[in-house]
């Protein structure tokens, strides 16, 4: 089974956002900081989210298991359901998006064993900061 570590940071709620993304494909591990832009925390979470199952699928994995420490993204997946209605969007396409796997499953956990996809998204806050003339 793939396992997919997610996180999503802003420096600033809103502000410059990005996106970490730790996949472990049986030993073969790749890694992505995404620039997200300017938004929230939660969006930055949801995106992370939502680009990690876009490379997961671009790369024809069938059964992933995800891994995320945002309790809010995890109880709004697991219940298909948010409060606020912003990340409704964001949530739907989430769904879409996990559907086509065969076996999807995301799980929480702390922080502390988030760790290298928490810099990664912290790397891509600094590269969204740089521009594109860096």
């Amino acid at each position: 089974m793939i396992e997919v570590h997610i996180d999503g940071a802003s420096a600033g709620n809103p502000g410059p956002s990005g996106a970490g993304i730790f996949i472990n494909n049986n030993g073969t591990v790749e890694r992505y900081s995404i620039p997200l832009g300017n938004m929230e925390n939660h969006e930055a979470e949801y995106w992370a989210l939502i680009k990690a199952l876009e490379i997961c699928l671009s790369h024809q994995f069938k059964t992933v298991s995800f891994r995320t420490d945002s309790q809010l993204i995890n109880q709004a997946v697991e219940k298909g359901f948010v409060k606020n209605k912003r990340y409704a969007p964001l949530l739907d396409q989430v769904l879409v998006l996990s559907s086509k796997l065969d076996l999807f499953f995301l799980k929480w956990i702390p922080s502390s064993e988030n760790k290298s996809a928490d810099e990664l998204a912290r790397r891509a806050i600094r590269t969204n900061n740089r521009g594109t003339d860096s």
